[in-house]
This record gives C-alpha cells, sequence and structure tokens, in this order.
C-alpha cells in the first residue's frame, strides 16, 4: 500500500524535471554542423581555379565548338551572295582595300609566308598561354575573363549559322589570292589541306579578332611591364593586318568579333558585378577574415586615471560625512 503523501513526494519536480532535461539535451544532443549552402551569390563569387578541371573545361569548350561550327551548313551560294554584298558594302563606303593589301603582301614572299604561320598558330598559341598566365598569377580574375572568352566564342557560332560568309580568297572573280595555297604552306584550318576538315564558310565574324583583342586588352589592364602592355597592344592590330592580307577574313569580320567580345565582356561584367580586371587579384579563402579576427589579440581599454588622493571604486569604503552624521 503506498499513501497519498508517498506518492506526492515521489512525484518529481515539473521544473526540476524540465531543467534537467533541457540540461540533459544540451550534454548528449550532438552538435548540428551548418553546410554552406549553395547560393547565387555564392555562384557569383570568384573562386580559385582548379587546374584539372580548367584543362577539361578548355578542351571540351574547344571540341564542342569545333563540331558545331563545322555542323553549320555550308551554305556556298548564300555565302558567296554575302561575300558580294560585303564586298560591295566596303566598295560604298569606300574601305574596300582588302584586295590591294593582299597583293602587295603576296609580292614578299617570306612576309607572306611568316602571315600564314602567324595565322595558323598564334590563333591558339597566344590565347593559351594568356589563360595560363591568368591562372598562375591573377587567379582571382581567372573565372570573369575566361567566362567573357567562352562567351565570345558562344555567340560566334550563331553568327555562322544565321549569316553564312565566304572568305574573300573563295570569291568568285574577286581577285584574291589564297596564299596558303599559293606558297604550299602549313596554314589556315580552312585552306590548303585543311578544307575538307572546316566550314569554309564560316568568316563572319572573325574570332581570330575575337580571341586576340581579348588577349591584348586581358594584357594591357593586367601585366605591370611596360614591354609586354606595347605587346598585347599590337597584337590585335598584328592580327588584322594578318587576316586581310591572306585573304581569309574582310575588315568588317573583324568589326564582327569585336561584336562579339563586347557581348562576351558585358556578360562576364552582369554575372560578376565587376569588370574583369577590377576584381581582387587573389581568391581569399571562405572564413580566412574571421579566423584573422580570432586570432588577434583583444584591444585593451584604457584604464580611466583618477585623482589623487582618491580612493579606487569598489573598495568598501563609505565616503566620511560631517561629524555628527
Amino acid at each position: 500500500m503506498t499513501t497519498q503523501e508517498d506518492r506526492t513526494a515521489a512525484t518529481p519536480s515539473p521544473v526540476a524535471d524540465g531543467t534537467a532535461a533541457s540540461g540533459s539535451t544540451r550534454s548528449t544532443a550532438p552538435s548540428r554542423v551548418r553546410r554552406p549552402r549553395l547560393s547565387l551569390r555564392s555562384l557569383r563569387s570568384p573562386r580559385r581555379p582548379r587546374l584539372w578541371f580548367e584543362i577539361l573545361l578548355i578542351a571540351v569548350s574547344y571540341w564542342l565548338y569545333s563540331l558545331v561550327r563545322n555542323a553549320v551548313p555550308e551554305q556556298k551560294a548564300a555565302a558567296l551572295r554575302n561575300a558580294d554584298w560585303i564586298w560591295s558594302l566596303e566598295h560604298t563606303v569606300g574601305l574596300a582595300f582588302e584586295e590591294t593589301v593582299n597583293h602587295a603582301v603576296n609580292s614578299v614572299t617570306w612576309l607572306i609566308v611568316s602571315m600564314n604561320y602567324y595565322y595558323a598558330t598564334l590563333h591558339f598559341v597566344v590565347t593559351i598561354g594568356v589563360l595560363i598566365w591568368l591562372f598562375r598569377r591573377h587567379p582571382g580574375r581567372y573565372a570573369a575573363t575566361r567566362l567573357a572568352l567562352f562567351a565570345t566564342t558562344a555567340v560566334a557560332l550563331l553568327g555562322y549559322y544565321v549569316f553564312p560568309l565566304a572568305p574573300p580568297r573563295l570569291m568568285s572573280g574577286g581577285g584574291f589570292v589564297d596564299t596558303v595555297a599559293l606558297h604550299q604552306t602549313w596554314g589556315s584550318m580552312a585552306s590548303g589541306n585543311f578544307k575538307h576538315m572546316s566550314n569554309q564558310y564560316a568568316a563572319m565574324p572573325s574570332m581570330h579578332i575575337g580571341w586576340s583583342l581579348w588577349c591584348g586588352l586581358t594584357i594591357c589592364f593586367l601585366a605591370t611591364a611596360p614591354w609586354a602592355r606595347i605587346l598585347g597592344a599590337l597584337y590585335p592590330v598584328a592580327t588584322l593586318v594578318v587576316i586581310v592580307s591572306t585573304a581569309n577574313h574582310f575588315w568588317l569580320d573583324a568589326v564582327g568579333g569585336m561584336a562579339c567580345l563586347a557581348f562576351g565582356v558585358s556578360l562576364s561584367y552582369a554575372w560578376y558585378g565587376s569588370l574583369p580586371h577590377r576584381l581582387p587579384k587573389r581568391v581569399q579563402r571562405p572564413g580566412t577574415g574571421r579566423m584573422r579576427a580570432l586570432r588577434r589579440p583583444p584591444s585593451r581599454t584604457p584604464e580611466l586615471r583618477q585623482p589623487a588622493g582618491a580612493s579606487p571604486a569598489g573598495a568598501g569604503s563609505r565616503p566620511s560625512g560631517p561629524p555628527g552624521g
């Protein structure tokens, strides 16, 4: 038999139980680890590039670019009509100088042969070299600058499909000289022995200009050596002379390449909220600023000076009052 008093005495206090329960919960419950959530803001923040990912991305992207570019139907009739229209437009504005430049440079064998190799090689070598330089020296600006380049190339594919254009050397009755075929040099992928491997009617826009201008601007904005900036400024100018001299492009194709680059830079600016060269040079690791703040020694609060003879506060002494108080 259990009395009512025993039951009451044995009944635990709700307040005590709640306190104990909460205490036990704090001690036994595992602490929750906050996982970083992927947000749009985090995706738009520059991150340190990873070498293996960048190599794979560049290789796959160029493979897709070549695949799509060559998959565009070779609309020969439309491409030749567009070439005649471009040539007529340049005559109208008084800037049809490509044929004159083509014949003048072709008369100097060593010069035109050098330009053939320039057209075939530097387009890839310089662009990859600038990407490697950005990866090593400017990792914080790499992603934004790479995005501008990739967007420039992507929008060029639309131009190849919408506006097929034959290069000047393939115009019927244009009087241009195909310098690669004439001098038997290893040159353009759209000429000579490689003409069956690439779409020959994808001249607008000129990615030789788009890529070279991307390289030149990147070097001019980020390089510190004056000679490097000078070379960066001269590179797209020299490329323009080469594409005209070899009769691979009209100068209006170069304008199309500049427009594509303007789109690429604008897209990069819209995504990262800044031009690539204005972003920080290095990528700060997440939590670095917080760890530095925690490691920083606490600042000492300056002690207030007290007048001479005054007792320190909190010493337990009472101020002496008047006698008899």
